[in-house]
C-alpha cells in the first residue's frame, strides 16, 4: 500500500538559487521628491529586470518596494509643494469695426501721399463673416500701391488712387465727414458766413450775407466799418453856409483804361489831372459810379452818382460826388460804356481820350465834411466835396448801368454831430 505523500512534500523545494525572468517594469515620472530619494527610487529601477531572488530575497524586494513607494507618498504628502506659474487665459481678440478717421485725419493724411503708401497693407477678408468696408478699403489700397499704383491730387481735400494703368481709377480718398454738431451762439451768429466760406472766402458785396451789415466781421481791417464814428456816406442836412473857396479844377483830356472790379464800373486815368482845395493839391486817381446816388441831399436821392477819387503827396484823400439824373445823354458817360470790359477784372484801354471837365456841373457850389471811403475798408479822415447841382444823364445810360449793378450804394451812416459846410 503506497504511502501517502505529505502536504509539505507537494511543492517543489528549491535547493538553490533560480533565476527568474521579472517582467519589465513601466517607467513613471515620480511625483515631486527629494533630490536623493529620486536618485535611490531610479536607481533600484534600472535593477529590477534581473534580480536573482529566493523566497527571501522576494520577500526583502518586495518589502523594499513597498517602504519606498510608502516614503515616497509621505514625501509627496508632507514636501512643500512647488510654486506654480500663474497661468494666464487665453481670451479671443474680438471682432471690432474699424472706426473711421476723422475729416482732420483724413486731410493730414491727404497731405502726406507716403504715409498713406506705408500704412497701406493688405488685409485678408475674415473668414467668419462679411468683411468691414474699411478694411476692405485698407487692403485695396495695400494691393494697388504693391502693385505700382499711386496717389494723385484731386479735388480740394481729396485725393485719388490709381492703379499702373491711369485710366483705372481703384479708388478715392476722401475726408470723412464728420458728424453734425449743435452750434454754439457765437457760430449761429455767422452761420451764414461759415456756409459761404465753405465755398471760398466770403466778399464783400452790397447784399446778402456779404452785405453792408457784415463788413466790419469779414476781416480784421474792415473792423472800421462797424465802430467808426465819420462814416461816408451821410444825408446832408443843415449845413453852415460860408463863403468857400472853389474848387480849383485842373482836369486835361487824356488816355484811359475802364475795369468792371466786381463791386462797379471805374476809370482808371492818367497822371496830369488835379484839384486844389483849402490850400492842398491833390492828383485824380480813378473815378467810378454807384446807383442810386450814396450821398442825399436833404433826404433826397439821386439816379446815380459819380466819384472822383484824389490823393495828396502825403496820402491824404479827396473825393469830388456828382449826382447824376434822368435828362440827356452825357458825353464822358457814354464814352466810358463805349469801352466796357468783356470780363470781368479785365481792363480795356481806350482810344480815344478824355475830358473830365464835361462831367461836371456849370455850377459849381458845393458841400464838404470830413468822411470815409464808402466802402471796405472804410477808412476815415477822406475829405468830401459834393456838388449841390446834379448832372443829366439818359434813361438809357442809366439802363446800361442797371444791367451791371441794379443796386451798389452803401447806406447813409450816422452824422455824428459833424460839421457840414455850405458854400453860399
Amino acid at each position: 500500500m503506497a504511502k501517502p505523500t505529505p502536504d509539505h512534500a507537494a511543492a517543489p523545494v528549491l535547493d538553490q538559487a533560480v533565476e527568474l525572468p521579472v517582467a519589465p517594469v513601466r517607467r513613471f515620472r515620480l511625483p515631486a521628491l527629494p533630490p536623493r530619494v529620486k536618485e535611490l527610487a531610479q536607481g533600484l529601477l534600472r535593477r529590477l529586470p534581473r534580480i536573482a531572488v529566493s523566497k527571501k530575497m522576494l520577500v526583502l524586494v518586495a518589502g523594499g518596494v513597498v517602504g519606498v513607494s510608502a516614503a515616497g507618498a509621505a514625501a509627496y504628502a508632507f514636501w512643500p509643494a512647488e510654486p506654480e506659474w500663474p497661468r494666464t487665459p487665453v481670451q479671443k481678440p474680438k471682432k471690432t469695426a474699424a472706426k473711421r478717421p476723422k475729416a482732420a485725419a483724413s486731410v493730414a493724411a491727404a497731405s502726406a501721399p507716403q504715409a498713406v503708401a506705408a500704412a497701406a497693407s493688405p488685409v485678408a477678408p475674415a473668414a467668419s463673416g462679411p468683411e468691414d468696408p474699411m478694411d476692405r478699403l485698407q487692403r485695396r489700397l495695400g494691393e494697388t500701391l504693391a502693385g505700382g499704383g499711386k496717389l494723385e491730387p484731386g479735388g480740394p481735400g481729396e485725393w485719388k488712387l490709381t492703379a499702373r494703368r491711369a485710366t483705372e481709377t481703384v479708388a478715392a480718398v476722401r475726408p470723412a465727414a464728420s458728424a453734425p454738431r449743435r452750434a454754439a451762439p457765437v457760430e449761429a451768429e455767422h452761420a451764414s458766413h461759415a456756409a459761404a466760406a465753405s465755398h471760398g472766402p466770403l466778399h464783400w458785396s452790397y447784399e446778402g450775407a456779404g452785405g453792408p451789415q457784415a463788413w466790419a466781421r469779414l476781416k480784421p481791417e474792415f473792423a472800421r466799418c462797424g465802430s467808426g464814428s465819420r462814416q461816408s456816406p451821410i444825408d446832408i442836412r443843415d449845413g453852415i453856409q460860408v463863403q468857400l473857396d472853389p474848387v480849383q479844377f485842373d482836369y486835361r483830356p487824356g488816355p484811359f483804361r475802364v475795369i468792371d472790379n466786381g463791386h462797379t464800373v471805374q476809370v482808371n486815368v492818367a497822371p496830369g489831372n488835379f484839384i486844389e482845395v483849402m490850400g492842398r493839391r491833390y492828383e485824380l486817381q480813378q473815378f467810378h459810379f454807384h446807383r442810386p446816388s450814396e450821398e442825399r441831399i436833404a433826404g433826397r436821392q439821386a439816379d446815380m452818382d459819380v466819384h472822383l477819387v484824389h490823393k495828396d503827396v502825403e496820402g491824404r484823400l479827396a473825393v469830388i460826388a456828382v449826382q447824376l439824373e434822368r435828362g440827356g445823354a452825357q458825353p464822358v458817360v457814354q464814352l466810358v460804356w463805349n469801352n466796357l470790359p468783356l470780363e470781368k477784372g479785365e481792363e480795356q484801354p481806350a482810344q480815344a481820350p478824355i475830358d473830365l471837365q464835361q462831367l461836371l456841373p456849370a455850377e459849381r457850389g458845393y458841400f464838404t465834411y470830413m468822411g470815409s471811403l464808402t466802402t471796405p475798408p472804410c477808412s476815415e479822415g477822406v475829405l468830401w466835396m459834393v456838388m449841390k447841382t446834379p448832372v443829366a444823364v439818359s434813361p438809357e445810360q442809366v439802363a446800361i448801368f442797371s444791367r451791371l449793378y441794379p443796386m451798389n450804394a452803401r447806406p447813409v451812416q450816422a452824422a455824428s454831430g459833424r460839421m457840414i459846410k455850405e458854400s453860399d
